[in-house]
């Protein structure tokens, strides 16, 4: 019972991370799990998709109350999102751990040097219409690569591409990236789960904790300047780099 009630203090301390840096808490929880548990890099990226999905899809709800997702953008992004996720997803499941660990310090570091780009990258002026949209496509293959491969990404790199190249507002960019990452992140979900390479009796725990608090991470980064709330997700992403480097 101790355990359980730890686990559920951990998915909310992971949650409340998550809503703060608008990663669903993927991102705290892989390293968390492999460096607090031990447990291997599938079976951490896995258990980490447990407590992701559900934080996924309570953000997404909200969200479409407020800001309604256009349906036809979200679907060039989900439909090659989804069939990469699977497809790259049923590849990851039988890679080495200690090479995935790798690919996965490789990954945190340019996510890092990607947002430190997106600081200082002067952005034109947003447009409720986005710019070359039949390209979107290309931002769903990526985005279910990487979402495939290490649990996490997809969501992570589609908003600031989003904001960036096609000329999204923030609002606009968030909530196509949860809509592209809802649907992958159930099909590698299933994917590890069929291999083996979730723990239910953690994930589920930190899921529920996950659930709890998210929406007050999400309030705290909205009331933090822009520029200190990335610098701050950029040091996270270094210090998660480093720690697993460590254990490589």
């Amino acid at each position: 019972m101790i355990e359980i009630v730890m686990f559920v203090g951990l998915g909310a301390a992971m949650g409340t991370l998550g809503g703060l840096f608008g990663i669903g808490g993927g991102l705290v929880a892989i390293p968390t799990l492999g460096v607090l548990f031990g447990l291997d890099q599938q079976l951490a990226q896995g258990t980490a998709l447990l407590m992701v999905l559900p934080n996924v899809l309570l953000a997404l709800w909200r969200y479409n109350q407020r800001n309604r997702i256009s349906l036809r953008n979200a679907l060039m992004l989900i439909i090659p999102s989804f069939c990469l996720a699977w497809l790259t997803s049923l590849w990851a499941v039988r890679l080495d751990a200690h090479n995935m660990r790798l690919g996965f310090v490789v990954f945190l570091v340019i996510l890092t040097l990607f947002n430190l780009i997106q600081m200082y990258w002067r952005k034109g002026d947003f447009s409720p219409e986005l710019r070359h949209p039949q390209w979107l496509w290309l931002l769903g293959v990526g985005s279910g690569v990487t979402g495939g491969l290490f649990g996490v990404g997809g969501g992570v790199i589609a908003t600031p591409i989003l904001t960036g190249i096609f000329g999204a507002s923030q609002v606009a960019a968030q909530g196509l990236a949860l809509a592209l990452a809802t649907p992958s992140t159930a099909i590698t979900l299933v994917t590890y789960a069929v291999h083996g390479h979730v723990d239910w009796q953690l994930g589920i725990p930190l899921a529920i904790g996950g659930l709890a608090s998210i929406s007050w991470g999400v309030r705290l980064a909205h009331s933090l300047p822009e520029r200190l709330l990335r610098s701050l997700f950029c040091g996270f992403l270094v210090i998660c780099a480093v720690v697993l480097a460590l254990k490589v």
